[in-house]
């Protein structure tokens, strides 16, 4: 005699609800220990050939920012606030990337908000 369907039966493959959800939860657990792991994380970018360094971290917060004195001239503070500029969204490039190369590991390739 054929089962009938339901939410008492098991889903078509073999999975049950049960197992989906404890992968689900597994899923979840590591997306977190991931991301807590990436938020420790500092990355830097320089600019300039070492004129501007910038330091990130894993929440996407500047920790540092160094800037060599010979690139420090009064009279053109436009090119320092463009190295400046260019050193931060480097690095926040970088601090992306990083998050989608380690999210990817853990969603396979999945397209997840995180």
């Amino acid at each position: 005699m054929a089962k009938k369907g339901g939410f008492g039966g098991g889903m078509p493959g073999g999975m049950n609800m049960n197992n989906l959800l404890k992968q689900a939860q597994k899923m979840q657990a590591d997306m977190q220990k991931a991301q807590e792991e990436l938020e420790a994380k500092e990355l830097e970018a320089s600019v300039g050939g070492g004129a501007v360094v910038v330091k990130v971290n894993g929440k996407k917060e500047v920790v540092a920012i160094n800037i060599k004195p010979e690139v420090v001239d009064p009279d053109d503070i436009e090119m320092l606030e463009d190295l400046v500029m260019s050193a931060v969204n480097q690095a926040m490039r970088e601090i992306d990337e990083l998050q989608k190369s380690q999210m990817g590991k853990l969603t396979g390739g999945m397209n997840l908000p995180f």
